[in-house]
């Protein structure tokens, strides 16, 4: 058996030369800028999250990039890699994901970056591409298949998500929960996707869910407006 001084593996840790090659670095970075952008792009016209996409979307070049330089760096020295991993451990992210679409986008983002510093390229282009094709694909399927045509934001103190619910389901012809807060002061915030059948029905809606409190907040938009 092979025993290892710990004096030495600190020295090989500590000594342990980085190679960067810097040409490949630049090239990288600036790939992962121009990925990211077009994948911010595809998610400000495709996704179906109804937060502000455009806003979300400003990170992924930042996000990306990030990440290209983060393993390009550890990818070469076992040390930073560990050290990598105990700073991981302290830190904490506190990003307010309220959304699975807005997670999976995240995920993509830093896959790139992952793909792009791990010198995986061809993988991460084709990757990217058919991914890419996915979320196009998506947005025609998704669209034939919904009837739904109206985002309903409905904001107020003191009234509960099943009165809400029981309004909306009276007086559509469907009713889709895509958002829901609550917080300790009791100001419920909540978003429906709902399809009806006349506009007299929304005024029956706005005026039944004014009699629930009279803090209520109501926002209309048209799907078609994302």
């Amino acid at each position: 058996m092979v025993k290892i001084d710990a004096q030495t593996f600190e020295d090989f840790l500590l000594n342990q030369p980085i190679h960067v090659n810097y040409l490949y670095l630049i090239f990288a970075l600036i790939l992962s800028a121009l990925l990211s952008f077009a994948l911010g792009k595809l998610y400000i016209r495709y996704g179906t999250s109804i937060s502000n996409r455009k806003k979300f979307s400003s990170n992924f070049v930042l996000i990306t990039t990030t990440t290209t330089l983060i393993i390009m760096v550890v990818k070469s020295s076992l040390a930073l890699s560990l050290g990598l991993v105990g700073a991981l451990s302290i830190v904490r992210f506190r990003a307010a994901i309220k959304e699975p679409e807005e997670l999976a986008f995240l995920f993509l983002t830093i896959a790139v970056g992952l793909g792009l510093g791990a010198g995986q390229l061809i993988t991460t282009l084709i990757s990217f591409v058919i991914i890419s094709g996915l979320i196009w694909g998506r947005h025609f399927i998704y669209k034939k298949e919904e009837n739904q045509n109206l985002y309903l934001t409905i904001t107020g103190k003191n009234i509960t998500l099943s009165d809400v619910v029981k309004i909306l389901n009276k007086n559509s012809l469907s009713v889709h929960l895509k958002r829901f807060d609550q917080s300790e002061t009791d100001f419920l915030e909540a978003s429906f996707l709902i399809d009806f059948n006349s506009f007299e029905k929304l005024e029956i809606i706005k005026k039944e869910l004014k009699g629930l409190s009279k803090s209520v907040g109501i926002t209309y938009l048209d799907k078609s407006g994302f």
